[in-house]
């Protein structure tokens, strides 16, 4: 229920005649309590299109559940796609989206791959800020807290065999969360998996498919059964190389040099990933893209995950088999410079050289 830390301001309502109007609402929300979890919020954006038909605007609706054909392609051949993204309150006393447009070109990269129709760029951008309007009363104050929005595309019409389904929806939801870590970052303990991988040459791991992430819930959820946070994964062909933590990109800093390992088709492109690469050249960092060896990663002064979810995770310990690498228990010194640059950017602390603000119309 609201109590002394509602935020109280003026948002939008659908009307019965279909139209938004301003009212003064509060989220029933206790913003120091917030998690990162679903909560259901106001309204959410659905668009749909025939395979050989262009995406037109969709239309928001109240938030909750649709009806789907038990023959629709993502249900039977997993033909789906989703983004992560965030809407931020920020020092400008503004809301902000980070670097959307990046999201909308994954999408459409990920659409390609799994023949499904490219959402357009500014159908993509415009149901984003719509949500995040209809929304508004569910952002939590700065640095408590951000409104999640999850795009997602699937291939939603009937199909018997395994072929493109004939009917696509493009929908757009979002949920308050918490920080991911509460009272300051926390390193985590990752386990190498020798027996999993996360994708091969030639697949669909550089996208971000829907079918890439169940199949690493057993390893992810036998890891931390043993106390660890998350697997690392390796390639799939030589078993040497790392590739991703779980559903984040891998960093490590080793004698002054930052590597991660390079987009070849099996790795997520990471929006987050990308933005950290450019920070650190600004700072006058060298950043080596390439083959990173589980060995020469455990022998690094410092390594972190990354990600929409919790920006920058510090990573403490790595365990191969027999052998843990230690990092230590605090966040390494670029870790924590690298997260203060990016949070700040997002917060609209620091100056956004970038341009990587995204201001939310009427917010």
């Amino acid at each position: 229920m609201a109590n002394n830390h509602t935020y109280r301001y003026y948002t939008q309502s659908l009307n019965t005649d279909g139209l938004w109007s301003e009212l003064m609402s509060d989220a029933p929300v206790d913003w120091d309590s917030l998690t990162f979890s679903m909560t259901e919020t106001d309204h959410m954006y659905i668009a749909k299109t025939a395979i050989d038909e262009p995406w037109g605007p969709g239309l928001m609706r109240p938030y909750g559940n649709i009806s789907i054909s038990p023959a629709a392609g993502v249900i039977n051949y997993g033909q789906g796609l989703f983004e992560g993204m965030k809407a931020y309150r920020t020092a400008k006393n503004r809301v902000v989206l980070f670097r959307p447009e990046e999201n909308a070109r994954r999408m459409q990269r990920g659409a390609d791959r799994l023949k499904m129709p490219p959402v357009p760029e500014p159908i993509f951008i415009d149901a984003v800020e719509q949500v995040v309007q209809a929304n508004a009363r569910w952002i939590p104050p700065m640095g408590r807290g951000a409104l999640y929005v999850r795009p997602l595309l699937n291939g939603s019409g009937a199909v018997l065999g395994v072929a493109p389904a004939p009917e696509y929806t493009f929908m757009v939801f979002s949920t308050p969360v918490g920080p991911y870590f509460k009272g300051g970052m926390t390193c985590i303990d990752l386990l190498i998996s020798d027996t999993y991988h996360r994708a091969a040459p030639g697949g669909s791991g550089g996208v971000k498919a829907i079918g890439n992430y169940a199949p690493g819930m057993m390893p992810s959820k036998s890891a931390k059964a043993d106390g660890y946070s998350e697997v690392i994964y390796l390639d799939a062909e030589e078993h040497t190389y790392i590739e991703e933590v779980g559903a984040a990109n891998f960093f490590c800093y080793r004698d002054g040099i930052l590597y991660t390992p390079e987009l070849t088709g099996t790795i997520l492109p990471g929006i987050t990933r990308d933005s950290i690469i450019e920070l650190a050249r600004q700072m006058g960092i060298e950043v080596v893209e390439g083959k990173v060896a589980a060995e020469f990663a455990m022998e690094a002064d410092e390594a972190f995950c990354c990600g929409t979810a919790a920006v920058i995770s510090p990573i403490g310990s790595i365990t191969l088999g027999e052998i843990t690498a230690t990092y230590g228990n605090e966040p390494g010194e670029l870790t924590q410079t690298l997260y203060d640059k990016l949070t700040n950017i997002q917060n609209e602390i620091d100056e956004d050289s970038f341009g990587w603000v995204h201001a939310v119309p009427g917010l």
